[in-house]
């Protein structure tokens, strides 16, 4: 079973017709619109596009289920609120077919595992419960009651709460996410690994420590006003598409960009914005005004660097610092400045690749500016030190005072659309104690203070056989976590393996002894339970909570809502000893967000308040420089710089996605603005060190990585010429996935190290 597991897990190892052009120097524009019909064309009813597209992120109606960029407060476009990615998610979410039955009945579970990623995902909207039985090579159709029991009847059967995990995605709702996080609670455990554990938690911790809240602290309107915008490791053309035009609005009051990352993203150097005439015809915005090629993980090192010239100019000038922010609301001021005194800023310069005419134009950018943003995504925040990084960032922050006033501080920018909210109505493994004191008081029973798995540790726990069942609510689990042939193998350790989703995806081909499919609706989709039509919530990048209202017809009346799902589980599982009338909260999810306002800060008068055109902001107290650490001040941090060691034939790693990519989600085999087409099986490499190991252009080559003593190979990538550091390559997940250690993550928070993994290439 286990060799079987890590089969299905890889990716298909052959090649398409690998086409190679000049990366372009504009996004969006043209070429977006052409993106958009062709997808829309493909795979939508023409109908359903249009109603889509009228009310996709507009006032009254539903979220993109892609990323957690925010809408506008005020007016929104009535040419489209969306961007190309976001109407690819639409693509892929509201497909024009379906499959059940007869489709599972046709293909077995190793055929549909020998299928590339995008074809799985574009096999069609599943459409009916699906059931694998021990030793069975089709899925096969269940009932909803029946597979409820079954999930009940492994549930009821496990020794101890905590042989189950219990994943979720961050596309999953406030009134789903809080629901099921209170069914774990009250099945006694606290397993609850989650997206944010892979892609922001080192965010969480870094700003936790030092602001006192895990988020971020600018809104929409302060990008509009910020004096300089510092985009750190972070792609928002192919990732947050609709961060440009909020850059765009920047620039055109005057606001300066730099952009920090090993890649120069074409997002970031021009932006044609599509629903702008004129733009179109005379080719965009020039947008960042300094690109910094820094290499892999010298993030640390080139912040460090900008300290040590910020602080000389301020023993030379006295008013570079915010010394009267610095005196009233931080702590830990001289310490830091002692520490940073250590460091030599040449050593610092050459350890963060950037050469001394990058770094000068960055420092005057810097030196005269106080509203300054950084935002920032995972190039940060998937490293070892990855904590370190964002504490960096925050330092600068502190002593120019850019933090809790207009047009400055903190932005992380979230991946998927509710990620950030999941987290907030208590889907986290290490739930504070006062949130667990309220579940106490609301609902009767002592939820478990035991810490419950991460990520990271689930797998581990289900390798172990400590864990025996997996139920995930959303995602794709085995093509989005690390290690992919250990964790292949943990998965088919379970007894039981539990899948929510709205299509099939490689997480549905790697299971445990046995195996269920639960289809639910899409966002876009009406959500009918006996009080009427439902509505739902979520939280954005920025802290606002919105209401998301579906608008088409599901696809099949075989659905359930996922509030539906994890009652329907709850109430089989629990049934009399419950101390919770599951049912009724799926009948109205009034009953849900009533239940959130008393147990979560922040969501008082949460119906009333939900019905706002444009939702309401939660509380925010690093954004009005109330600091809710222990100090009660913002807090200076001490970060050291990452130790490299490579030897002569290594490179450093990181894993990317493409423009036709969202997280886990393939909906294309192109990645137009870095100029590659049909093909994903690619490691982008600087041509110095192609020449250093005799490489040529898309010759093909294996990769290994060799971490800790375990060497881990990945077969046939096609090596590409590219404007990369010296001693940095890239590759797409989740294809490079099966290079990356689980043990390797970020301290602190245990985020996987996807960024920065030591491998050699051999040519084949």
């Amino acid at each position: 079973m286990s060799s079987s597991a890590k089969d299905k897990a890889k990716t298909p190892e052959t090649f398409s017709e690998l086409k190679v052009k000049t990366p372009p120097d504009n996004s969006a524009g043209i070429p977006a619109l052409i993106s958009v019909a062709s997808q829309v064309s493909k795979y939508m009813n023409f109908s359903d596009a249009l109603k889509v597209s009228r009310k996709l992120n507009q006032k009254g109606g539903f979220d993109c289920p892609g990323c957690a960029w925010p809408d506008p407060d005020d007016e929104r476009s009535v040419l489209g609120e969306y961007c190309e990615n976001g109407m690819k998610a639409m693509a892929e979410e509201v497909q024009n077919k379906t499959i059940g039955t007869e489709f599972f009945s046709q293909y077995s579970v190793d055929e549909l595992a020998s299928w590339t990623d995008f074809e799985i995902g574009k096999s069609g909207r599943l459409a009916e419960p699906m059931y694998l039985p021990e030793g069975a090579t089709h899925y096969q159709p269940i009932s909803w009651d029946e597979a409820f029991a079954k999930v009940a009847e492994h549930l009821n059967g496990l020794e101890f709460p905590d042989e189950a995990v219990f994943y979720t995605s961050g596309r999953t709702t406030n009134e789903a996410a809080f629901l099921y996080q209170l069914f774990v609670r009250e099945f006694g455990t606290a397993n609850l690994p989650d997206c944010s554990n892979m892609c922001h938690e080192a965010s969480g911790k870094a700003l936790s420590e030092t602001l006192g809240i895990g988020k971020g602290s600018v809104t929409l309107d302060d990008l509009y006003k910020a004096e300089l915008v510092m985009v750190v490791g972070q792609n928002p053309g192919t990732n947050h598409p609709r961060m440009l035009s909020a850059l765009e609005r920047c620039k055109k009051n005057g606001g300066k960009i730099i952009s920090i990352n090993p890649l120069a993203e074409a997002g970031l150097v021009r932006f044609t914005n599509p629903q702008n005439p004129l733009k179109l015809l005379t080719g965009g915005t020039k947008l960042t005004d300094i690109h910094v090629p820094v290499t892999i993980n010298g993030d640390v090192a080139f912040f460090k660097a900008i300290l040590l010239k910020l602080l000389e100019a301020e023993e030379q000038t006295g008013n570079v610092f915010d010394k009267a922010f610095i005196d009233e609301f931080t702590y830990g001021y001289d310490s830091f400045i002692d520490d940073l005194k250590q460091y030599s800023f040449e050593n610092c310069l050459e350890k963060s690749g950037v050469s001394k005419e990058v770094f000068d134009a960055v420092l005057d950018l810097i030196i005269n500016r106080n509203k300054i943003i950084v935002c920032w995504a995972m190039g940060l925040t998937q490293h070892e030190n990855a904590v370190d990084n964002i504490r960096e960032l925050v330092n600068l922050l502190l002593l120019k005072g850019s933090i809790g006033k207009e047009g400055a501080g903190t932005c992380p920018v979230r991946g998927h659309s509710n990620v950030q909210g999941d987290r907030t109505v208590g889907i986290w493994e290490a739930a504070p104690q006062k949130f667990l004191d309220k579940i106490e008081a609301k609902y009767g029973f002592k939820p478990t203070t035991k810490h419950g798995y991460s990520v990271i540790d689930a797998i581990k726990a289900m390798y172990e056989k400590k864990a025996k069942l997996f139920f995930g609510l959303g995602g794709n689990f085995i093509s989005a976590v690390p290690d992919t042939l250990y964790s292949a193998e943990a998965l088919a350790n379970c007894n039981l393996t539990v899948h929510v989703s709205t299509k099939l995806n490689r997480s549905h081909l790697v299971t445990g002894r046995e195996a269920l499919i639960f289809p639910c609706l899409g966002r876009a989709e009406k959500d009918y339970q006996k009080s009427g039509l439902q509505v739902q919530s979520v939280e954005n990048s920025m802290g606002i909570v919105s209401s998301t209202k579906g608008i088409l017809e599901p696809c099949s009346n075989a659905l359930l809502s996922e509030v539906a799902v994890v009652c329907g589980v709850a109430h089989a599982t629990l049934k009399e000893k419950s101390k919770i009338n599951w049912l009724k909260y799926q009948d109205d999810y009034n009953l849900v967000r009533q239940d959130i306002e008393e147990v979560v800060d922040g969501f008082n008068d949460y119906n009333n308040r939900l019905k706002q055109p444009s939702g309401f902001y939660l509380p925010n107290g690093a954004r009005i420089r109330q600091f809710h650490t222990k100090t009660g001040k913002a807090n200076f941090s001490i970060n050291k710089l990452p130790s490299w060691k490579l030897k002569e034939e290594e490179l450093v790693m990181m894993t990317i996605r493409s423009h036709d990519q969202f997280n886990t989600t393939i909906y294309g085999l192109n990645d137009r603005y870095r100029g590659v087409f049909n093909e994903r099986r690619i490691i982008f490499m600087n041509r110095e060190d192609m020449n250093a190991r005799s490489l040529q252009e898309k010759q093909v080559v294996n990769i290994q990585s060799n971490f800790n003593g375990v060497l881990r190979e990945a077969s046939n990538f096609k090596v590409i010429g590219y404007d990369i550091p010296k001693g940095c390559c890239a590759t797409y997940f989740p294809e490079a996935n099966i290079l990356v250690p689980l043990d390797s993550f970020a301290h602190t928070a245990k985020t996987p190290a996807s960024k920065s993994i030591v491998v050699s290439v051999t040519a084949i």
